[in-house]
């Protein structure tokens, strides 16, 4: 059962709170979109898989295999794949960073006007270069008022 057990926040302090791993065809673009979306610094890059940390954030993009991307299609822009059960959620400090980020990698996020409010949060869909849909959530100044 110890495998199970919570570590105490004296223990966690160092350690990423949120983790994903997304497998890509384009390994280099869709870390780009993560680095820059998220403030995500490179700790590790090999051939097979950039590692992007930051104090709450680890983020793994794998690259899939050259055999079976070849069999993957990605248009331009992107479609959204929407038919995934998973959307990785993210709190950010600033939408429209994660919207210049979106814009200079190729992925996509949606219009402010589209964003809802939910918990003290903004919350605004987009995707990432590939269509991955992710959801990207800031703090509402309104809620605090």
């Amino acid at each position: 059962m110890d495998a199970f057990r919570i570590l105490p926040m004296t223990q966690t302090k160092s350690l990423p709170q949120q983790g994903l791993v997304i497998f890509a065809k384009n390994k280099d673009l869709v870390s780009d979109f993560y680095q820059k979306a998220l403030g995500l610094q490179i700790q590790e890059s090999e051939k097979t898989h950039d590692l992007l940390v930051s104090q709450c954030h680890e983020v793994v993009v794998h690259a899939i295999s050259k055999a079976y991307a070849k069999s993957i299609e990605i248009s331009s822009p992107p479609a959204p794949r929407e038919e995934t059960p998973l959307k990785p959620t993210f709190v950010v400090a600033d939408l429209e960073v994660v919207r210049a980020a979106a814009k200079a990698t190729g992925g996509h996020l949606k219009p402010l006007k589209q964003a809802w409010r939910f918990r003290g949060f903004i919350v605004l869909d987009g995707w990432d270069p590939e269509g991955n849909i992710v959801q990207f959530k800031m703090i509402d100044p309104a809620a605090s008022k």
